[in-house]
């Protein structure tokens, strides 16, 4: 099933404590399924160091590939958080402090001691637009089709739902999961067949193994009608092979 690319989305992890194995990537799970939710669907994930080029190339690259890019993580008030600075090159505006995203700061810091890290966290590209941030306000930030947001998943699942009235949406993508209880190599020969009668369905094959092998297919597509007919010749093939 092919997306047109006004419907695709990738999404960059940044951080060497993710890459490190320090720190477990729960972003990549929670934005996948909320932009399926709305008809987009993720082309692609990558996981990244704290660097500035490299962050700066695998934005470049992946904005012109699909419709929206999503980054999580560096956009804190310490050194090696420069996801910010770097996306600002990337679009070639000034790395500056955002007038409304400071007086957030200074606001809920006003009792506390608003020194130059919590300062750092307002500091954007120039023509950045915010996305609010409910739990903590240190917000983050959108340029065109790049939005940022932070790595901690408990902030980024408050932030997410401000974008609702940003994204544009198409057909909500239905997913049914079948646990075939059968080795994958027994299925691959009729699940080929189905795929290519299929066209305009995902299927995946995931291989487990608890107390014997077994196989769980997944099916996507937006299409109601054509889901309950490929589940229907996916669980007889089962069946039959059972």
């Amino acid at each position: 099933m092919e997306f047109k690319k006004e419907f695709t989305a990738g999404i960059i992890i940044i951080g060497n404590e993710i890459l490190s194995g320090r720190t477990v990537d729960k972003n990549t799970s929670f934005i996948a399924t909320w932009l399926n939710d709305r008809g987009i669907s993720v082309e692609e994930t990558r996981v990244i160091p704290d660097k500035e080029k490299i962050i700066i190339d695998t934005v470049r690259e992946l904005k012109r590939k699909f419709a929206y890019i999503f980054t999580t993580g560096g956009i804190g008030p310490t050194h090696d958080d420069i996801t910010a600075e770097s996306i600002s090159k990337v679009f070639g505006q000034k790395y500056q402090y955002h007038p409304e995203a400071y007086k957030i700061l200074e606001k809920f810091y006003k009792n506390q001691d608003f020194n130059d890290g919590r300062k750092k966290m307002a500091k954007m590209p120039e023509h950045a637009k915010l996305i609010p941030n409910p739990k903590t306000f240190a917000a983050g930030f959108y340029v065109e089709n790049v939005f940022v947001l932070p790595g901690v998943p408990s902030i980024l699942q408050a932030m997410i739902p401000q974008l609702d009235n940003i994204i544009k949406t198409g057909k909500k993508i239905l997913s049914s999961s079948i646990d075939t209880g059968l080795r994958e190599s027994l299925v691959a020969e009729g699940l080929s067949r189905l795929q290519d009668k299929y066209k305009n369905i995902d299927i995946g094959s995931y291989p487990y193994f608890k107390e014997k092998p077994g196989t769980v297919l997944v099916l996507r597509t937006t299409e109601k009608e054509l889901l309950k007919k490929c589940e229907e010749e996916v669980k007889k093939l089962v069946l039959s092979l059972s």
